[in-house]
């Protein structure tokens, strides 16, 4: 360990771990090690010599990659997962270690960012910046225009009221309802938990566009790296309200 190298979670954050604050977290929970040592100091810096290891996986800083995913049904958003299910990383090419920008539930299809970039990652996941995220829900009923104005106006669910919400109806066939439904939180199956709340469960959920992404073109299972000019606007809507 050098005394006048990089701040050990500074190193962590530009490898990919996760924000900075998190990989600060980290060292104090112990999961660290330099040169086969644990470390547990905030304040410990390292040099270009140094081998840095996290939960046991040596850490290697490279280049930033941004990926988008169209995730298919039955496919878990982690990185890994010990019961040995699909996961998200799997379906997308790289050789840097990708993890998922929130998540989506296994049944859920649709738009997931994967990056190396742990710092814009906490970011776009942070409530502050308000990211849309576009769904397409189909639902058992019909919706009344009445349960469309309680979703514009917030649900109270267990764990506090929604924010209001765009939503728009799309079709009503075979007595299911398909909506257009944009939100900006993050909840744990939060549209799903909407949905029961008025009575109408999920029958397919869907998410068409994330921010400014959409899935024009993509079919389930496909992934594609992110333009420049993407990743600068995904980096300015994380930037905004920044303190």
């Amino acid at each position: 360990m050098a005394a006048g190298g990089e701040r050990l979670q500074k190193y962590m954050a530009r490898a990919g771990v996760a924000s900075r604050r998190r990989c600060e977290q980290m060292i104090l929970e112990r999961r660290v090690r330099v040169n086969g040592r644990v470390v547990d100091e905030l304040g410990t810096r390292i040099g270009p010599g140094d081998k840095v290891t996290v939960d046991g996986a040596a850490l290697e800083p490279g280049s930033r990659e941004y990926h988008l995913l169209n995730k298919p049904a039955g496919v878990i958003s982690a990185a890994s997962d010990p019961r040995g299910r699909r996961t998200v990383t799997e379906l997308v090419p790289s050789a840097q270690r990708l993890f998922p920008v929130g998540r989506l539930d296994r049944d859920t299809t649709g738009l997931l960012l994967l990056t190396n970039d742990g710092g814009l990652a906490h970011r776009l996941m942070h409530p502050r910046f308000e990211v849309d995220k576009v769904y397409r829900v189909e639902v058992e009923g019909i919706l009344s225009e009445g349960s469309l104005e309680r979703l514009r106006s917030g649900i109270r669910l267990e764990d506090g009221v929604t924010a209001p919400a765009q939503v728009g109806r799309v079709s009503v066939h075979g007595g299911a309802t398909t909506i257009e439904l944009t939100i900006h939180e993050g909840r744990k199956r939060q549209v799903r938990r909407m949905m029961e709340s008025l009575g109408h469960p999920v029958i397919s959920l869907h998410r068409s566009g994330y921010a400014m992404l959409t899935d024009r073109g993509m079919a389930p299972g496909d992934s594609r790296v992110l333009s420049e000019r993407e990743v600068r606007l995904l980096k300015q809507l994380a930037g905004k309200g920044a303190r």
